[in-house]
């Protein structure tokens, strides 16, 4: 299932929008990621699945360069990151 990324970014407050994009790219990724291993583990084909695979850790190299980018720029969410980690690692 592909998220449905805001269509209207022009309608973002001008403030924000830095983040947003950021926040829509991240959700472009998660997406392709998970589009991309659906159809790695569809396939019977080795050589398409390699590929498959192989765009799949270029996808996630992207989250990584979004969130970097987001983290540098959103306090809030820095702040927020760690209480979750916490969370979870007290469970």
């Amino acid at each position: 299932m592909l998220s449905d990324i805001p269509k209207k970014l022009e309608k973002v407050n001008k403030k924000i929008i830095d983040l947003e994009i950021l926040r829509t790219g991240i959700i472009a990724e998660l997406d392709a990621i998970n589009l991309y291993e659906q159809m790695a583990a569809m396939t019977s084909d080795p050589k398409i699945k390699k590929i498959l695979l192989d765009i799949t850790r270029e996808e996630k190299t992207h989250v990584g360069e979004f969130q970097t980018l987001l983290l540098q720029r959103d306090k809030e969410q820095v702040k927020e990151l760690e209480a979750g980690k916490k969370e979870v690692g007290s469970k």
